[in-house]
């Protein structure tokens, strides 16, 4: 990767900006601006987050805002309130009082003298969410948006639930937040009285897992801030760019049909985050494409961009699983619109154990999946992660019913998302069902394409669930997750259905047993013809970025990931976790330039007998440590999920220490209605 020193415009950076609010909340933000940007005003692109400014994402924005800075843009970078040296408390995720405050410092950005009224809004994850969120607003001077590794709907494509099923996610990424809203406020910006902001962050903040437990189906909580809503209520263009290692990656798709103003897409083999310097490869000269779209939407710069296709995305080829990949083998590929009217649906029957072109007759299958099915699947979205990818099927595929079309005789590309339609019975209200597309190897190994996960309680409706009538006949349709991919020759496709997850999704009440009728079940693929214009896309540039902070890495904390199983009990336990050091066995680093000592460790711990759902037990543990001179201060947090047939039990512990002296604890014991869940 180039790393680029010198820039167009030399960079000066403002450390903390405060950001007045109307109803005098002041949020912190640090700011690149060209030296010379009073002299001659430039465009504004703001990134809003609650990842805290002045802990581990300094290493990502100095690289990416001193970047933009010196090709000519005022970049802030923007800590929500009741995140990071922001005031207030972090009450949920994009709330009405989150967007409300972005459209004020819009305004406010645009009326600063090195600002000429023009600003952009990009992000990832989170950032990427409220940017889409922001633009729905329309507050006049937000003339473009980036958007990564994000969604349009919060309800069915988040980290809380996936076709209308719990996802563990839920409790992780809740844990997380919940440590991170907690931290305390840097006191070399917050000043004196940081000890009260960060024990009334503590008091005050709620117990997002709970939260979000409470609103199991698509209600309007959920609704608030899906912008799939209303698509026209998007008034400026997007860039919308993703991976297909991430569990984002639906939103491009749906967000290219949906939306009707100037839009980009862009695909790569990327986990979740920035193309540049994601894994796995091929990373991108994102910052520059990034460019092109900033000073075409921005400066009114004849870039070329919006000359290009709609959709350009990384067509997937086989790879042999493994639980990393540094790179993905495939080519670039691209749609001048979409959805594309190019694409031809194969369909394929799923007779007795086979994929066929033509029905067999109808006949049975019957399914009973282990509660461990799933442990192959890897994490639900990934960041490039020893371990994270999804490895050999073959375990899980045994678990499964599988039906194996005949070995390919010519290659056959797919873009889109599959679709099946499967006419089946369950014994028990509340069952669900999962299906894998898997490629399977003339050497046996198989290989993960998509999957897709239902809740048949949601069969016909997110809103409205109806538990199923046990033993009646049900045609259901699930649509899997959107892919580019390319099968050999010689390669055979695979489907897999199996009833449980684990852990991807909380097991269904109740063990289940699912009847599938073959011959009256198929699979649908979205079938993507040549196109020889993919041979002259314009290459992209080699990553470029701006230059590092100074980090010290004090502690290297080792990634593991471990399955365990118990073969006299049944029980199998999934961990991941990072441990090692001696400050409170976290990863510890110094940010030189601020002189602040970072620690941080987390450990997730899934267990689960393999047929009994009500083992089910997840656990979440943290610790976060900040020192600078005699100053230190360490949060621990512990969060667990068990559940019975009827309600799920959430239990969390916060602890907050100030030197060695405990300052403020938090304890939470809850009890939420399964609801259909």
């Amino acid at each position: 990767m180039k790393i680029v020193q010198h820039f167009p415009r030399e960079v000066r950076v403002l450390e903390n900006v405060w950001i007045p609010m109307s109803d005098g909340t002041r949020l912190a933000a640090r700011l690149w601006l060209p030296t010379d940007a009073e002299q001659d005003p430039v465009p504004a692109i703001l990134e809003y987050m609650p990842y805290r400014k002045r802990d581990f994402t300094r290493l990502r924005d100095e690289p990416l805002h001193r970047y933009f800075a010196g090709h000519g843009y005022a970049c802030i970078r923007l800590d929500l309130r009741g995140s990071g040296d922001s005031d207030g408390v972090l009450h949920d995720e994009y709330l009405p009082q989150e967007l409300d405050d972005a459209v004020e410092a819009i305004d406010w950005l645009a009326t600063q003298p090195w600002c000429n009224g023009r600003v952009g809004m990009m992000g990832i994850s989170w950032g990427g969410f409220n940017a889409l969120q922001v633009a729905a607003l329309r507050p006049a001077p937000l003339k473009a948006i980036i958007t990564m590794c994000s969604t349009d709907d919060r309800y069915q494509d988040d980290v809380h639930y996936q076709g209308g099923c719990l996802l563990n996610e839920n409790l992780g990424w809740g844990s997380v937040l919940l440590s991170c809203a907690t931290t305390p406020p840097d006191p070399d910006i917050a000043g004196a009285d940081w000890r009260t902001k960060w024990r009334h962050r503590i008091e005050q903040v709620p117990f997002y897992p709970l939260v979000w437990m409470r609103h199991p189906h698509r209600d309007a909580y959920w609704q608030h801030g899906s912008v799939c809503e209303d698509f026209d209520a998007v008034a400026c263009p997007v860039f919308a760019v993703g991976g297909w290692a991430d569990g984002y990656v639906n939103a491009i798709p749906r967000l290219l049909a949906g939306l009707t103003v100037p839009r980009k897409g862009l695909i790569g083999p990327w986990s979740h985050a920035f193309p540049h310097a994601a894994l796995p490869g091929p990373a991108i000269g994102f910052f520059q494409e990034a460019l092109h779209w900033w000073d075409y939407w921005l400066k009114g710069v004849e870039t070329g961009v919006m000359d290009e296709p709609m959709l350009r995305v990384w067509m997937e080829e086989y790879v042999p699983p493994a639980p990393m990949h540094a790179e993905r083998p495939g080519r670039w590929v691209a749609e001048e619109a979409w959805p594309s009217p190019r694409l031809e649906e194969k369909t394929l029957y799923l007779n007795v154990l086979s994929l066929g072109a033509h029905p067999d007759g109808e006949d049975r299958m019957r399914l009973a999946s282990p509660q461990t099915t799933g442990l192959t699947a890897g994490d639900w979205y990934g960041f490039g992660s020893e371990g994270e990818a999804p490895i050999d099927q073959r375990e899980d595929d045994g678990k499964s019913l599988v039906f194996d079309a005949d070995p390919l005789e010519e290659r056959l590309e797919i873009l889109g998302a599959p679709r099946v339609s499967l006419a089946l019975s369950v014994d028990r209200p509340v069952a669900f069902v999962i299906v894998r597309l898997n490629d399977v190897a003339p050497d046996g190994a198989s290989a993960r394409v998509s999957y897709g996960i239902l809740n048949l309680a949601q069969r016909d409706s997110r809103e409205a669930p109806e538990p199923m009538t046990p033993g009646r006949r049900y045609q259901i349709t699930l649509q899997l997750n959107d892919i580019a991919y390319a099968f050999a020759p010689g390669h055979t496709l695979r489907l897999a259905i199996s009833t449980s997850y684990w852990p991807v999704i909380w097991p269904a009440p109740e063990p289940v047993n699912l009847t599938l009728y073959t011959g009256a079940s198929q699979l649908m693929l979205p079938v993507r013809p040549p196109r020889h214009e993919d041979s002259q896309l314009r290459p992209f540039e080699p990553p470029e970025r701006g230059p590092m902070p100074e980090m010290t890495t004090l502690t290297v904390a080792p990634f593991r990931r471990q399955v365990e199983r118990d073969l006299t009990t049944g029980m199998s336990t999934y961990r991941i976790s990072t441990t090692g050091g001696d400050f409170g066995d976290a990863a510890v680093a110094r940010l030189e330039d601020i002189d602040l000592t970072v620690g941080y460790t987390i450990t997730k711990t899934y267990r689960i007998h393999d047929y009994d759902p009500g083992s089910a037990e997840a656990t979440v543990e943290q610790i976060t440590t900040h020192r600078r001179g005699p100053w230190s201060t360490r949060l621990e947090c512990r969060t667990q999920l068990t559940a019975t047939p009827h309600s799920f039990r959430i239990r969390g512990l916060l602890k907050a220490y100030e030197g060695g002296d405990l300052l403020a604890r938090r304890d939470w014991d809850e009890e939420v209605s399964r609801d259909l869940l």
